[in-house]
């Protein structure tokens, strides 16, 4: 059997710490919570020189636009009174030109490496700080929020940031600077018309203040929308299968409709609210682009200008008006990304995680396993699950959790895996509280066989391997053996690099369950839980099934829940869980023997 570097497992760049860049972004969040502008800037932190040089070459090779008004000025001028040089003047001032223009290329190449290197790293990072602290936060935050909603924060709201950032970085600076340079030359040249052009400052703000609110309101209903969308969108696709099967297309198209209804009407109100401050910001600066005219032409004529002089404040003013009016347009984009700021603050400001760093790691796991008096009741829930509940399992002990639906034997299960904390008692893994280990440390003892097995489209091989390295062919080959997955493997063409679709969609449910159980014997655990893992397969695959977990089940503590009864008869001991406790617990035999609860529940499934 042939066996290669699994191709799912790679390696970022080594000489970086991603780890601490990505939590650099996390501790700027909740330096800069209360602004989103502070947080948006302290994202670049460390970037600050490449984003100045970025801006220097930007106003180099921009600078050919601010030169131009002037060169006009000086040969109509020449133009309209010429001297015996006028040509060689009017050669200088064309081939000064000329050479600005040129140089534009260079230094344009600089300006947008700098700046689109800056941004593109601060979008990688970002998302790879949100996919950490996803990894951080609990399962059930998970269970209370949509995958949906998670995926438009990192993939759309991200994206939202990066444009918000060239706006900002780009955009705005630039026509900062462009207003800067144009009032800089008018101030120069005359008082008179640089006061002139510092009236329309105002209007720009009143402008901005009287739609800026608004603009924030509809985006965030619109964000709120399309999270929402996001998430129908994931759920319609996983019933795609249901859907079809039972004829309910038009009612699933129907449901859909209804929610993208919602976002067509909430993005038009954002549409006709833009639209209304971007005519009416445009038709003011028009006006006074046509007051300027007049107001020049009035000096000319008066011999307070030249004629020049006219043409130059007109398209300092024209460059001036543009420039406003270009941020009065960007306000919308400003808004959607501050938004979206706030929304990937969600995430990486969430606090609901598991605290190890500061607790002990623990190096070798023996599987005893103790409950003391443990209540656990859910959020949503009116009674507890369990309360009080007491039972001590001896390494290398196999005890089956059988009842009815919601008694709490997948409780119990995540209760020792850790995705839960009791309420109150404690679980001792080898005597230690859980609450007082490491757990990320515990878990690399552990292997979970859950009731659906989750693969990940690779090969056959990614997926039995995933998160273990150093896999010789002679231990690969023993777990295949023991998974009973080699005559499955061996009819393939591909045998172990066979390529698995989405979920596992290529293969039957009793192969996907064998594959999760090889993963698990790849792990070697100390402790092995099996969430009713042959409950939804025929009796042929669940006897496959059932002789790979009798022998992935030797010399370790395994917990396993049970649907069919008849599977765990070799089980050291049966608990039966019931009322938010213990209500009978022995091997099979004494339990059918006692004819109690455990006894009715196998009558109820002969």
């Amino acid at each position: 059997m042939k066996t290669k570097k699994e191709s799912f497992n790679f390696k970022l760049d080594e000489k970086r710490d991603w780890e601490k860049e990505e939590q650099e972004f996390i501790d700027n969040f909740k330096k800069n919570k209360n602004s989103s502008i502070k947080t948006l800037v302290g994202l670049y932190d460390g970037h600050y020189i490449s984003l100045f040089f970025s801006l220097l070459f930007f106003f180099i090779k921009h600078s050919p636009v601010w030169i131009l008004p002037l060169v006009t000025s000086n040969i109509i001028n020449i133009a309209t009174n010429p001297d015996d040089n006028f040509a060689i003047a009017i050669i200088i001032n064309i081939a000064f030109m000329s050479i600005m223009i040129i140089q534009n290329v260079f230094s344009n190449y600089v300006h947008v490496y700098l700046y689109s290197k800056t941004i593109r790293n601060m979008e990688c990072k970002l998302r790879g700080a949100l996919v950490r602290k996803l990894q951080q936060l609990s399962i059930s935050y998970h269970n209370s929020m949509q995958s949906g909603r998670l995926q438009s924060k990192i993939m759309r709201d991200v994206e939202q940031i990066e444009t918000l950032s060239r706006q900002v970085f780009i955009s705005v600076l630039s026509i900062v600077l462009n207003i800067v340079v144009a009032l800089g030359i008018v101030v120069s040249k005359s008082l008179t018309v640089f006061f002139f052009f510092v009236i329309t400052i105002p209007v720009a703000v009143i402008i901005m203040a009287v739609f800026k609110d608004k603009i924030k309101a509809h985006n965030r209903q619109f964000r709120k929308d399309m999270e929402e969308t996001s998430a129908r969108v994931m759920e319609m696709v996983e019933l795609i299968p249901v859907t079809r099967a039972h004829a309910l297309e038009t009612t699933e198209t129907t449901r859909m409709q209804y929610q993208l209804d919602n976002v067509a009407k909430s993005g038009l109100k954002l549409d006709i609210i833009q639209s209304y401050f971007s005519s009416i910001s445009w038709v003011a600066f028009q006006v006074f682009q046509v007051l300027c005219l007049g107001f020049t032409g009035y000096l000319a004529a008066k011999g307070k200008i030249s004629v020049g002089e006219v043409v130059m404040y007109q398209t300092y003013f024209s460059s001036i008006v543009s420039q406003v009016s270009s941020v009065i347009t960007l306000l919308p984009t400003i808004s959607k990304g501050l938004e979206s700021v706030n929304s990937v603050g969600d995430i990486l400001l969430c606090y609901d995680i598991e605290e190890n760093d500061e607790k002990p790691d623990i190096k070798n796991v023996n599987g005893n396993i103790t409950f003391e008096n443990v209540s656990f009741k859910y959020p949503d829930s009116d009674e507890p699950v369990l309360k009080n509940f007491n039972l001590d399992i001896k390494a290398g002990e196999t005890i089956a959790f059988v009842g009815g639906s919601g008694a709490g034997k997948t409780t119990l299960l995540n209760l020792v895996i850790g995705f839960i904390l009791a309420d109150s008692g404690r679980i001792l893994i080898d005597g230690q509280d859980m609450k007082d280990i490491n757990l990320k440390s515990f878990r690399r003892h552990l292997a979970v066989v859950p009731q659906t097995s989750i693969l990940f489209t690779g090969t056959i091989r990614d997926n039995i391997t995933y998160g273990s390295e150093d896999i010789s062919d002679e231990f690969l080959e023993r777990v295949i053996e023991a998974a009973n997955l080699k005559e499955f493997i061996d009819t393939l063409p591909d045998g172990l690099d066979s390529h698995i679709t989405e979920h596992g969609s290529n293969l039957s449910g009793g192969q996907r369950q064998r594959i999760s159980i090889a993963r698990a014997f790849v792990r070697n655990p100390k402790i092995l839980i099996l969430d009713e893992a042959t409950s939804a397969l025929d009796s042929i695959s669940e006897k496959q099934i059932q002789t790979a977990v009798n022998n992935l089940v030797k010399d370790r503590t395994t917990l396993i829940v049970a649907h069919r009864l008849s599977t765990i008869k070799d089980a050291d001991r049966i608990a039966v869980i019931g009322k938010g406790g213990l209500e009978e617990l022995g091997t099979y035999d004494e339990l059918m023997a006692k004819k109690g609860r455990f006894y009715e529940l196998k009558e109820l499934q002969m």
